[in-house]
């Protein structure tokens, strides 16, 4: 179909409301959309990977990307809600005489909104959920205030990419990079780096580094993350390796130039994204897990079933109901005594939370089987302490449609979690976080979205075709359905849930 040329106009009576409509202006991609008897046009591809606008959804105000969730404020173009940070370009339409025309593009100057200064802000983490918050703040015009501490040594990137990406080799290491936080408006966050903060003063409001430098908060944000969980029986194996940072993805990358075969430990979204990437690399990969089908205990066996013959598809063979004894760096031996030959073996058996700071200073503490164990936070994502505050991995926080809490572990659901409590710093919301949490995963050439939340996926109803991936798997829980996960055709399905269930 040839691409609508916006700029010579196109019928008004075939813009419907809230129905984007892609075409083009000059050389770039255009989105138009009537939205409240008012036509807007934008850049038409995400800020974030470049997904088209025209199939996302118009929804409250916002147009929804399609890959990731992303959303985009049908004002102004900004981004609105992550992954992307980038706001989108903005275009003047005239529409006379039954037609809608783009004429430009509009020269915009940002202006940082002038805000009212609510103190020093530590953010103790450089991942998602510090990184968003950090960004929110300095686009209202407080960036002069705020700082990153983080013990990773690399300036905030997107981890997403680690493990896909930039492991496989579609991506290079600056591609990973996040913007930097503020987008250029007003002053920057002081990102710190390399920078381990060893305990909290919540007495005297400071935090204590590795170094002994004493940081002084008004308020204290806890963004700390999560970290691989490695079996003590390989803790000290040669040739064994995690991936959750950047140099984690570098050491592999570098031990994968020069192996031929791979094992990878643990059938787990992380460990399962590995063996593509390794495998997408040229390497032979083994996966060995205690699961009777990967990804059972999160969609259910059949989207297990479609996920592992998919991976057996390109090459990958699986180990399943077993355990792995030991791995002498070149030889695994599992409890069942068959033996794999493996160059390098990789560790995704899952993370636990990083809480021993919040633990040393006498934080109070999730429960494991009532709210997945982490700091409890309350429905502002308060800590226990007065001025402190928990997000992203280590946050256990009360689900308002769940009824209890719960504490995720997803990259968009993190940095949401960060932009929430920055406008809630600054007044801009109220109530109590609520944002519906939401994944996703790519296996090759198969991308899989999940919406909502379940402890266990075993009220399910499927609808599509399984084994052709395209399928939609609604979950319940206490038989109110709580989730659902997307395969091909049917990923507007989670785009529509999930801004129903923001809504609820």
């Amino acid at each position: 179909m040839a691409t609508i040329d916006l700029g010579k106009g196109m019928p008004a009576a075939d813009l419907h409301d809230d129905k984007p409509v892609a075409g083009s202006f000059g050389s770039e991609d255009v989105i138009l959309v009537r939205h409240r008897g008012k036509v807007c046009a934008f850049a038409g591809k995400c800020t974030h990977q470049g997904a088209p606008l025209e199939t996302g959804l118009v929804i409250d105000g916002t147009v929804r990307c399609p890959w990731h969730h992303a959303r985009f404020s049908l004002n102004d173009g900004e981004a609105v809600a992550a992954p992307a940070f980038a706001p989108l370009d903005k275009f003047t339409v005239v529409e006379k005489d039954g037609v809608v025309t783009v004429t430009g593009k509009e020269e915009q100057t940002r202006a940082t909104p002038s805000t009212r200064s609510i103190g020093k802000v530590v953010i103790v983490g450089g991942g998602a959920a510090g990184h968003a918050c950090a960004d929110m703040l300095a686009r209202s015009g407080l960036g002069g205030d705020v700082t990153i501490l983080s013990d990773d040594a690399d300036a905030p990137y997107d981890r997403t990419a680690v493990s896909k990406d930039y492991l496989a080799g579609d991506a290079e290491r600056d591609d990973t990079a996040l913007p930097e936080p503020g987008l250029g408006r007003g002053p920057a966050p002081n990102v710190r780096t390399g920078v381990a903060v060893t305990s909290i003063d919540v007495e005297g409001h400071a935090v204590v580094t590795d170094d002994q430098d004493h940081v002084p908060y008004d308020i204290l944000v806890l963004a700390t993350g999560a970290m691989p969980v490695t079996p003590d029986s390989l803790k000290s194996a040669k040739n064994v390796f995690v991936l959750r940072t950047l140099a984690d993805a570098d050491a592999l990358k570098a031990a994968a130039k020069d192996a031929r075969r791979a094992i990878v430990l643990g059938a787990s979204f992380i460990g399962l994204e590995a063996a593509a990437s390794l495998t997408q690399a040229g390497l032979n990969v083994a996966v060995v897990a205690r699961d009777s089908v990967p990804l059972a205990k999160v969609a259910g066996p059949e989207v297990g079933a479609f996920v592992q013959a998919l991976h057996e598809s390109k090459g990958v063979t699986f180990h399943l109901d077993r355990g792995l004894k030991q791995f002498d760096g070149h030889t695994a031996t599992l409890d069942d005594g068959t033996t794999l030959e493996g160059d390098l073996l990789v560790i995704g058996v899952g993370v636990e939370p990083r809480i021993d700071l919040a633990k040393a200073a006498g934080l109070r503490l999730a429960d494991k089987d009532a709210g997945g164990g982490g700091v409890a936070v309350d429905a502002q994502l308060r800590t226990s302490a007065t001025g402190i505050y928990a997000i992203g991995d280590i946050a256990s926080y009360p689900d308002p449609r769940l009824g209890h809490p719960i504490r995720v572990e997803h990259w968009v659901h993190a940095q949401r979690q960060g932009q929430w409590l920055a406008r809630s710093l600054l007044g801009a919301v109220t109530g109590g976080y609520g944002d519906t949490p939401f994944f996703w995963t790519g296996q090759y050439d198969a991308s899989l979205h999940y919406v909502g939340h379940v402890a266990k996926p075993d009220d399910r109803r499927i609808e599509g075709d399984v084994e052709a991936g395209d399928f939609a798997v609604f979950l319940k829980e206490d038989g109110k359905e709580q989730a659902v996960m997307t395969c091909g055709d049917r990923d507007e399905i989670a785009l529509e849930k999930e801004a129903a269930w923001d809504a609820a």
